[in-house]
């Protein structure tokens, strides 16, 4: 069953010590609902805005709960053959951390950590083909960066995997690539300077479309966020970067409100 174009963001979920907490906070910053939790699936449960699929939230594994790994959001990137990917991981200096693995019939799937330290996951499409919706609905992811310290080990392993075109954006000031698929662009990626305190792993950020990005912060502040960055107007939106009470790192973007001339990009070969 085909899904998304091979590379493209085509899911994302987390893990939250506390379910209900996560739906709560969530529920009342992005305007998600709540699907049933799936027991055959240890509680994986669905997020909708306006009643289609955008994310999902899960429980740590029986016996994990005292050690289970802070909260953070996993982007999943589209594959036809999740075992042919495995091998291209392995091949190119990752590391496959779970997988490849099937569930049930929605899809198969494989969590990956790629050579400078960013933990991210491969979708093969079954029944479950991925995001049901895509902005400028509110509450739909929207696009994601990937920050790491060894740049020329990420943007290289990136390009095995998936067939990426890249270009660098023309800036002394910081070293940015985006990743293309087609004439989509699908993924940045940001190498981290010194002003990222050490103890900061690399990551994949996700953002999320929302109408008003000032009001979601007010409302996701005052259930015990934090906000990391911004907000900031920009070329593609206002957005800002923040932190969940359960330490789950996500940013929010009002993709309507954009102020300036896009960066010049220049193609890498």
């Amino acid at each position: 069953m085909a899904g998304m174009p091979e590379g493209t963001p085509c899911w994302v979920d987390a893990m939250f010590t506390d379910l209900e907490g996560a739906k709560s906070f969530y529920g009342d910053v992005l305007g998600w609902t709540f699907g049933e939790a799936s027991a055959e699936y240890g509680n994986y449960t669905q997020a909708y805005a306006d009643g289609k699929a955008v994310a999902a939230i899960v429980p740590p594994m029986p016996g994990q709960e005292g050690g289970a790994p802070q909260s953070a959001w996993c982007l999943y990137f589209a594959s036809p053959d999740v075992e042919d990917a495995a091998r291209r991981v392995r091949d190119n200096g990752g590391e496959v951390v779970m997988g490849p693995m099937q569930v049930g019939d929605f899809g198969s799937m494989l969590l990956v950590r790629e050579p400078s330290g960013a933990t991210f996951g491969v979708w093969q499409a079954g029944r479950h083909k991925g995001f049901e919706a895509s902005p400028p609905a509110p509450g739909t992811y929207c696009w994601a960066e990937l920050y790491t310290r060894d740049a020329d080990a990420a943007d290289g392993f990136l390009r095995s995997l998936f067939p990426y075109t890249v270009k660098q954006m023309d800036d002394d000031r910081m070293d940015f690539r985006t990743f293309a698929i087609g004439d989509d662009m699908v993924l940045g990626r940001m190498k981290m300077d010194a002003d990222f305190p050490p103890e900061i792993p690399p990551y994949i950020n996700v953002y999320f479309t929302v109408e008003d990005v000032d009001a979601a912060l007010d409302r996701a502040t005052a259930r015990g966020a934090k906000v990391l960055f911004g907000p900031v107007d920009s070329p593609f939106g206002r957005f800002a970067a923040l932190m969940d009470p359960q330490g789950a790192a996500f940013s929010l973007i009002d993709v309507a409100r954009t102020e300036g001339e896009a960066p010049a990009m220049t193609e890498v070969s």
